[in-house]
């Protein structure tokens, strides 16, 4: 696929290795356009570009910023009307330990109505950085990623592009239980940072075979 991922972070830079890694032609982009150049140059079939050469022709826009960066981060792109845009930010208070808005909403919610035209999808905000860094095993399990969408189109077209890092798409249904991913993600943070765990732990949901 042609991806366009705005920001070069611990986040983006771990999904521009995967994605590149995997065979998927990458444009990046960032505040800092040097720092976007420092992660293509070490990374395959990645261009870094500035924001308003960044969409071209991708199929799929990944938002790597935060939460109150996003919109104004996928405005600077141009049109973004039946783009797959996948949001992997989360919602989180100054310290880390809460969430800014819940229960009734989510960032997800917020990004699909500030940009309407849009295929919004949640995912991959529940895998810390390091863990999307490492590939798709954690201690002989497979990763899982929960991805939630009102669209099937960006369902079956995120699902697809998770499969391809090799790890687990989990499908978590519409969009709206992104009200339910981003707490999971704040409960993994409490384990990585608030419980000492550290960033090599993921959730994930155990079936019987």
């Amino acid at each position: 696929m042609k991806i366009t991922i705005v920001g070069a972070g611990n986040m983006g830079s771990s999904l521009v290795k995967q994605l590149s890694s995997a065979g998927h032609e990458i444009r990046l982009t960032a505040r800092d356009i040097a720092k976007a150049q420092a992660v293509a140059g070490t990374n395959p079939k990645v261009t870094a570009v500035p924001a308003e050469q960044a969409l071209g022709s991708s199929d799929v826009v990944i938002v790597a910023t935060g939460y109150a960066d996003a919109v104004p981060a996928l405005q600077s792109l141009g049109n973004l009307a039946g783009k797959v845009v996948i949001d992997i930010t989360n919602p989180l208070t100054a310290d880390y330990m809460g969430l800014t808005i819940g229960h009734s909403t989510s960032a997800a919610e917020e990004i699909a109505r500030a940009i309407p035209d849009a295929l919004v999808v949640k995912a991959f905000n529940t895998v810390f950085a390091p863990v999307l860094a490492a590939g798709p095993e954690l201690d002989g399990n497979q990763v899982q990623v929960f991805f939630a969408t009102d669209s099937e189109r960006a369902r079956e077209t995120v699902g697809a592009l998770i499969d391809s890092i090799g790890f687990k798409a989990v499908d978590a249904g519409g969009l709206k239980n992104a009200r339910y991913l981003e707490p999971l993600a704040g409960l993994n943070i409490y384990f990585g940072y608030g419980a000492g765990l550290g960033t090599n732990i993921a959730p994930g949901w155990i079936t019987k075979a």
